[in-house]
């Protein structure tokens, strides 16, 4: 195949959830005529969601992957330039910037706002990829409210699945907490919350054999590890908080990230540590991994390459 014409811009977005729409949609604004690519799963981790009831101006709700439609057709009406494809490899050791997508196609960019985001990390048992969205869930803040006065269970020893377990607590009646090993990672402090929580439920040494359920989920099988004895539970969410692994590997050796991949940006800032390369949303974000948080980065990256590419004197 004939290697295509090197494709010069002045603004490359990698990535397509709220934070690099956002960031589309003020780019366009600022006519700095940004590419967007969407990536592996265009519309993030939105499109894996279905009811979204805390995102402002929604008074009703909305569908995830609808509202991810709303926000590509708002940054292509402003003259964003949205196209399907996934980048593959970044050289940032000088500018212009080089990308590439779909390992052949070669983008030269004066900024760059990486919008990569996070993924969910998961058990890797078949029904909880088939019940996910139907009872199965990787956001307790996103989605316990579905299950208000009802059983749960949540799997995970970390802050987060501590954090989630008492949050779900407030809302459901029994929250079935499993941990693989005897002990919890979680800090102290968040394992006291947890354990001084007295319909949260704790099972040492416990690993989730199967999620039950034809349409939607109904009970889990969990099983000692040590013992192997098995129980099922009836149940009807089953959350997971293993943690999130950010879409980072690509820019790793250029850009400054954190022990697990997160992108560190200037504080206040969604600056990194390379000029006119930018990071929004859940690719730096492991604190609110929120819609709307990512959204609020996604802003201040378009701000922050207007700003930089006007210092620099280069015109858009």
């Amino acid at each position: 195949m004939e290697q295509e014409a090197i494709e010069k811009v002045s603004v490359l977005i990698i990535g397509s959830g709220p934070a690099g729409y956002t960031a589309a949609i003020y780019a366009a604004r600022a006519n700095m005529k940004p590419l967007l690519y969407q990536g592996i799963q265009p519309g993030g981790q939105l499109t894996i969601t279905t009811e979204v009831e805390n995102y402002p101006g929604y008074p009703d709700g909305i569908q995830g992957p609808e509202m991810m439609v709303h926000f590509e057709k708002q940054a292509a009406r402003m003259g964003a330039d949205i196209r399907y494809g996934l980048a593959t490899k970044v050289d940032f050791s000088a500018t212009p910037y080089k990308v590439w997508i779909d390992e052949e196609k070669e983008i030269h960019a004066d900024a760059v706002i990486i919008c990569t985001g996070a993924s969910a990390k998961w058990l890797g048992i078949e029904s909880e990829q088939r019940l996910n969205g139907f009872g199965v869930s990787a956001c307790a803040v996103c989605d316990g409210f579905f299950f208000k006065g009802k059983e749960v269970a949540i799997v995970g020893a970390g802050d987060t699945a501590a954090e989630e377990a008492h949050y779900l607590s407030k809302l459901c009646t029994t929250v079935h907490m499993f941990i693989r090993r005897d002990k919890m990672r979680a800090s102290k402090i968040m394992q006291e919350r947890v354990l001084n929580t007295p319909n949260i439920k704790v099972y040492w040494n416990t690993d989730t054999d199967e999620i039950l359920g034809e349409k939607k989920v109904e009970a889990v099988r969990i099983k000692n590890n040590q013992t192997n004895q098995t129980q099922e539970i009836p149940i009807s969410g089953f959350f997971v908080a293993i943690g999130h692994q950010p879409n980072s590997d690509i820019f790793k050796g250029f850009l400054d990230m954190d022990e697990t991949g997160y992108i560190l940006t200037q504080p206040g800032t969604t600056k990194t540590n390379i000029e006119g390369v930018f990071a929004a949303g859940d690719v730096q974000d492991k604190n609110y991994r929120q819609a709307v948080t990512a959204a609020g980065s996604g802003c201040m990256a378009a701000l922050d390459a207007e700003r930089y590419l006007a210092a620099k004197g280069i015109g858009h």
